[in-house]
């Protein structure tokens, strides 16, 4: 392990990618939702490959720079820029052809082997992307980025980012699996292995954010209590407000956790699941996520060893394109997500509630996500500053979720002959006790869970997430 932290990555070379060629739909500026504003960073993954052809590593880059020209001529704002307007407190993306950034590297003397278990969090990760220097100046900072970087056995990784302020993960996953679409039909050594039918369909991108443009002059003649009504907010609010009075009653300032966090992945196999359900349940029948939210709850909350009278909250992704009033368009680009809220007392949660009670109060934390609950979320949001990162801070009582399981992005076919990828790893993102629920490439019911712990606490939720 620590022969590979010490790795060198050794940049071979560094271009701008522009659109290979004019869209004449092409708008000059996008304006941005404000669920866009809220995290103009970077968020990065890696794709690795095995190599299983006698394909050398220049075609391998020059196939992804031609497929990201033709992708970004139909996904333009993905070669723009961010913009301050209206007095500097609002972003929007200027499409002005600034282009994306792609970086070939080489990861001297290292196979791919030698990184052992792909799903386990490894530092080096943090070399196979390219980090642009940032000093506050949204116009310089580009998109998109990527990052190819060969290894000893033959082998490659990809690793790519894109701005939150760009693409949520449902619209990340459509224009990475554009990209490698047209990578693939440049490849000269390309056999057509399309894993299935579906994954051949390429989107149509809509980069209008139409709908989820806060009409302010509709908004003020609303019920004024309705711009407090989202759970998710209001639940924060007194989070942060709980942990500010903690701190002044113990006489000392309020501060952050400390960010030492580790990043640990359990694999949890379809029939794992199945059995954990079956036991736990009692015949409710309900989604694996559900489930596995709930579980994940008590098992963090019982973990860090919480304040009995301590409100804890469970907040997760809910996407919202079928559920504005006019749903959102096939194809819609931005972010289209809010969280849904779930709220308790550790006692509560630990001593009172059953997994079946907490499953139900998901059930109908995701059931309040209307249009009133939407357009009251992205009012609060609105009052923000937008020129920061827009992270929350990291509080214990906070548990966080994000569901990656409908968006398969190891089937992405970065590789020989548009096969997919042997794994996939989201790198550390800004709020880094996120728990991710994704694919697992080897078994369809399978999922990975993937969780920022503080190392203090991973012994004692390993103990309670894997016993069920």
């Amino acid at each position: 392990m620590h022969m590979l932290m010490a790795t060198r990555i050794d940049i071979i070379q560094k271009l701008n990618v522009y659109p290979r060629f004019q869209n004449h739909d092409k708008k000059k500026l996008i304006t941005l939702s404000n669920l866009d504003r809220q995290c103009p960073l970077l968020m990065y993954s890696v794709f690795f490959y095995k190599n299983t052809t006698s394909r050398d590593f220049d075609s391998v880059f020059s196939d992804l720079k031609l497929g990201l020209e033709e992708t970004l001529s139909v996904w333009y704002p993905a070669a723009g820029r961010l913009s301050l307007d209206g007095g500097g407190c609002k972003l929007n993306i200027r499409c002005n052809d600034g282009g994306a950034v792609m970086v070939e590297a080489v990861a001297t003397g290292v196979k791919l082997s030698e990184l052992g278990d792909l799903t386990q969090y490894n530092e080096l990760y943090e070399n196979l992307v390219y980090k642009p220097s940032f000093d506050g100046d949204f116009s310089v900072m580009p998109l998109v980025v990527a990052q190819v970087t060969r290894f000893a056995c033959g082998g490659y990784s990809i690793g790519i980012g894109t701005s939150h302020s760009l693409f949520d993960g449902i619209s990340a996953y459509e224009f990475i699996h554009a990209w490698a679409f047209n990578s693939h039909i440049h490849n000269k050594y390309s056999n057509a292995k399309i894993t299935s039918k579906k994954d051949n369909l390429v989107i149509k991108p809509v980069h209008d954010r139409g709908n989820l443009l806060l009409n302010r002059d509709v908004n003020q003649g609303r019920d004024a209590v309705r711009v407090t009504n989202a759970a998710a907010i209001c639940h924060l609010y007194q989070l942060i407000k709980q942990a500010m009075m903690t701190h002044q009653e113990q006489n000392r300032n309020f501060e952050l956790l400390d960010s030492g966090f580790v990043i640990k992945t359990f694999e949890l196999n379809g029939e794992a699941i199945e059995s954990m359900m079956k036991k736990s349940l009692e015949g409710l029948l309900c989604t694996s996520f559900e489930f596995l939210a709930a579980h994940l709850w008590k098992a963090r909350t019982r973990a860090l060893g919480l304040r009995r009278d301590a409100m804890v909250c469970l907040q997760f992704a809910v996407d919202i394109r079928k559920r504005t009033e006019s749903s959102l368009p096939e194809g819609f680009s931005g972010n289209a997500y809010v969280l849904a809220s779930v709220a308790s007392t550790t006692r509560e949660l630990l001593e009172e509630l059953t997994l079946e009670s907490i499953v139900n109060k998901i059930r109908e934390a995701k059931k309040s996500v209307d249009q009133d609950y939407i357009n009251s979320y992205m009012e609060a949001l609105g009052g923000s500053d937008q020129s920061n990162d827009g992270n929350l801070p990291p509080l214990k009582e906070l548990t966080l979720i994000s569901d990656w399981t409908k968006m398969p992005f190891h089937n992405v076919g970065f590789g020989n002959g548009g096969e997919p990828a042997d794994y996939v790893a989201p790198l550390c993102p800004p709020v880094p006790q996120v728990a991710y629920f994704m694919k697992n490439p080897k078994d369809a019911k399978g999922v990975l869970v993937r969780i920022g712990l503080d190392p203090r606490d991973v012994n004692d939720f390993t103990n309670h997430f894997l016993d069920c």
